[in-house]
């Protein structure tokens, strides 16, 4: 009797609702007897149907257990045990997938497990770092940092900072620095790449049992409220995860009063202290998306990470030549938009009728840039052929050409168009 209440109750709630929508129908059959014929739109048939779904289940379930396999007692499904939609069960499977098996968080929602599962399928390969710090042979303390195991090799990302000093290795160290797993494992490393202008290093161990990896993602595909996770040792307190949201996309050097050449990051409001430096910054995926290297000290939220794009490319040049080579022009650029065309052209008539390119308001007295004509105000068109409308485009086709001529097509004053030849040359790493 109960449950027929209960159903007469569901049916009139589900009555009033589509009657509310003009989807309730009264229809009479020859024997006289009244029906009700609802039509549900798709989108509403789910929600509706599940409950009658579980009951369904339940009720398998009680028969099930009515036939005298007690065994089955207390294992009904758990109801409403995640936040958000109720996921389908493809979802559900990879959702609750052991750790290790490959299987990727669901990305469709944030669940309950999700950082939990993305932590743990990176966690494993990030290791403790340990540099003896000191001078004249004397070792007065160390230096702690974190690293990311990319390569069954024992290749280990980190940061410039945690293994070199501004002047080149430690004096103490000698190159070599001490890993410790996650696992418990200890090995001694050694320092194979550091690139001191974008604080990107490689360090290398040698184990003779499998290491744990990470994988690494993309950055470019990353928008400002995208969460991310933060793992690392800080203040040498091992194994620590912290999450937060991306804040930024493109945050450049220039914004934090950095000198030399322009940098960008990522900037999230994981926390960040003192020991995450080299650590990864990682997606809801499991992915790497970047390398943490620093915070702003006055403020809490405000943490800074290397893109893993940018990383990969340096990765490549560490592979290719053995360090980082950056063409140097000698060219403060600045992308033009449609606000800052317009203003431009407000101010000076004989500004181009130009809304894209890439604008030069100041040329280094003496660089290659001057050297092949450049003048303040010329917007570049055209770079090694191809057209141009950033500064981004510029760096990815010099690649690390440093001393190989190029065209260069300018648009000057009065839509003067002009073609330049440069040779960029290679930058010290400290700029």
């Amino acid at each position: 009797m109960a449950r027929i209440s209960t159903m007469n109750s569901v049916l009139r709630k589900v009555s009033v609702a589509a009657a509310a929508s003009g989807l309730l129908y009264l229809c009479r059959d020859s024997d006289s007897k009244t029906m009700v014929s609802i039509s549900v739109p798709a989108q509403f048939r789910e929600p509706l149907l599940r409950p009658w779904q579980i009951a369904q289940d339940i009720i398998h379930r009680s028969s099930f257990l009515s036939q005298g396999d007690a065994s089955q007692s207390g294992n009904l499904p758990p109801i409403f045990s995640r936040i958000g939609p109720v996921p389908s069960a493809d979802v559900n499977k990879e959702a609750f997938g052991k750790v290790g098996d490959g299987v990727k968080p669901s990305c469709g929602f944030l669940g309950r497990d999700s950082i939990a599962n993305a932590a743990a399928m990176v966690g494993p390969a990030v290791v403790n770092i340990s540099v003896p710090q000191g001078f004249n042979g004397m070792t007065i303390g160390k230096s702690i940092g974190s690293g990311t195991i990319i390569d069954p090799d024992g290749t280990i990302l980190t940061c410039a900072h945690v293994v070199v000093d501004f002047h080149g290795l430690n004096d103490s160290s000698k190159g070599k620095v001490d890993v410790t797993l996650q696992d418990g494992r200890s090995f001694q490393g050694t320092v194979l790449n550091a690139d001191l202008h974008s604080d990107i290093a490689i360090v290398k161990i040698k184990s003779s049992t499998p290491l744990p990896t990470a994988k690494l993602g993309t950055s470019s595909m990353l928008r400002p409220g995208d969460w991310v996770i933060a793992l690392g040792c800080p203040l040498s307190l091992q194994n620590t995860v912290t999450a937060g949201i991306v804040s930024c996309v493109d945050r450049n050097s220039n914004d934090l009063g950095l000198g030399g050449m322009r940098r960008e990051y990522l900037q999230s409001d994981c926390a960040i202290n003192a020991g995450n430096s080299g650590g990864p910054l990682v997606n809801i995926d499991g992915e790497v998306v970047g390398v943490n290297i620093m915070k702003v000290l006055a403020a809490d939220g405000l943490a800074f990470a290397v893109p893993i794009d940018s990383v990969s490319t340096i990765i490549e040049h560490f592979k290719k030549n053995g360090r980082v080579i950056r063409p140097w022009l000698g060219l403060k650029m600045i992308d033009l938009n449609d606000m800052l065309a317009a203003q431009l052209k407000e101010k000076d008539a004989k500004f181009p009728d130009l809304n894209r390119g890439i604008l030069v308001p100041m040329v280094t007295p003496g660089s290659p840039g001057d050297l092949a004509g450049f003048h303040p105000g010329d917007v570049v068109t055209e770079f090694d052929g191809k057209p141009v409308v950033s500064i981004k485009e510029v760096v990815e086709i010099m690649g690390d050409r440093a001393g190989i001529p190029l065209k260069v097509v300018v648009i000057r004053a009065n839509n003067i168009r002009a073609t330049l030849t440069v040779v960029p040359v290679e930058v010290s790493p400290v700029m």
